[in-house]
């Protein structure tokens, strides 16, 4: 019995056991649409950890056959390092009969910690907090994850050899490049210690001198591509940024909604992306100009109106504390000397202390006493 796969080429059941493993964002979901596809009367069991209020509502009140556990993101917690080691635990003893099917989306790295040797939790989630703050790319934050890891840039698939290993990936970075996402547990890894370190020292992350010392002698390098343990390996894209952007504008388009792909691969801060984006859809919302009296004035009033509050936020966006704008004098006026002082206006009481208070206001004016 085959099953199909997402290149539509079949996937034979292995002679051996069928084991379940991940990480991921969407890898609730993927559990939960395999369970269902794979053949009732064929044994299949697992772990695979996805983030905190990620699991499906249906595998919530029924779990299934393959077990789904719950970890931080995107700081890793000590829930994701027992996952980590539990999956570790389950892959030893597998054999070239057996078949690992390994479930892997965004959001990986964090949801699957295991420090590297001479590194302890506490240490992976200050450098994690430290290389998220620092601006520095998700290839560059996954270099480093991976050379600090047991279990990312290759290794798992290391631990699963000799068995057959069938990665499926949902892709969230630029490129889809499959050793970035989730820093590739199952992918050779083309990277080095010294790339690592170099990022590292370029953003000022504070490491252990063990973990510095393993990274200059290249003690905690990874697997790379050409090692025996991925010769039975096998990495499909089951689906990425740009076939999620077009699904939904071809869903838009049948609701008659206008929907415009700006880009699968960009990548930044986000408060400047939004402002791309925002400025982006603004020119593409206003269109070309009409002309003739096809669109009446008071519409075109109140789009002008709009625009103008859209520049306002845009604006605000871009400069959270503008400037006070100093609003223009009339023509008529602009010959007039301007007032240096402002005119302070006194509120006049009312009742009993009404000639008291002219009396202290004006003392030298005829008919006024000075209070003693």
């Amino acid at each position: 019995m085959t099953l199909p796969s997402a290149a539509d080429q079949p996937v034979a059941l292995p002679k051996g056991r069928t084991l379940v493993i991940g990480a991921g964002k969407a890898s609730g979901a993927m559990v939960e649409a395999l369970d269902a596809l794979w053949p009732q009367d064929a044994p299949i069991s697992g772990l695979v950890a996805t983030r905190y209020g990620y699991v499906p509502p249906a595998l919530r009140g029924k779990p299934g056959r393959i077990e789904l556990v719950e970890t931080a993101h995107p700081v890793p917690d000590a829930a994701g390092e027992a996952a980590a080691r539990r999956m570790l635990a389950l892959t030893q003893g597998l054999t070239a009969d057996d078949l690992v099917v390994c479930l892997i989306s965004g959001g990986g790295s964090a949801l699957l910690p295991l420090p590297a040797e001479g590194l302890t939790l506490a240490d992976k989630q200050r450098i994690n907090r430290e290389l998220l703050m620092s601006g520095a790319t998700i290839g560059e934050m996954n270099c480093v994850r991976k050379h600090l890891s047991a279990i990312k840039g290759g290794r798992l698939a290391a631990a699963c050899a000799p068995a057959q290993v069938l990665t499926l990936l949902i892709s969230d970075v630029p490129g889809d490049d499959p050793a970035t996402i989730a820093s590739g547990p199952t992918v050779p890894d083309p990277t080095t210690c010294a790339q690592a370190l170099e990022i590292i020292e370029r953003y000022g992350i504070g490491i252990p001198a063990s973990i510095r010392a393993g990274l200059q002698s290249g003690a905690l390098e990874t697997p790379k591509p050409g090692d025996p343990v991925f010769s039975g390996n096998r990495v499909e894209l089951i689906a990425t940024p740009r076939q999620m952007l077009q699904a939904v504008a071809d869903a838009c388009a049948q609701a008659g909604i206008a929907a415009h792909i700006l880009a699968d691969d960009m990548e930044g801060e986000s408060r400047d992306i939004a402002l791309a984006h925002a400025a982006l859809a603004r020119s593409v919302g206003a269109g070309p100009r009409r002309r003739g009296g096809r669109l009446g004035a008071g519409r075109r009033h109140r789009r002008h109106r709009r625009q103008r509050r859209q520049r306002r936020r845009l604006d605000h966006a871009r400069h959270p504390h503008p400037r006070p704008r100093r609003r223009a004098e009339p023509p008529h006026c602009a010959r007039r000397p301007r007032r240096l002082l402002p005119v302070r206006r006194h509120r006049r009481p009312a009742g009993a202390r009404a000639d008291l208070h002219q009396r202290q206001r004006f003392p030298r004016r005829a008919g006024a006493l000075i209070p003693s």
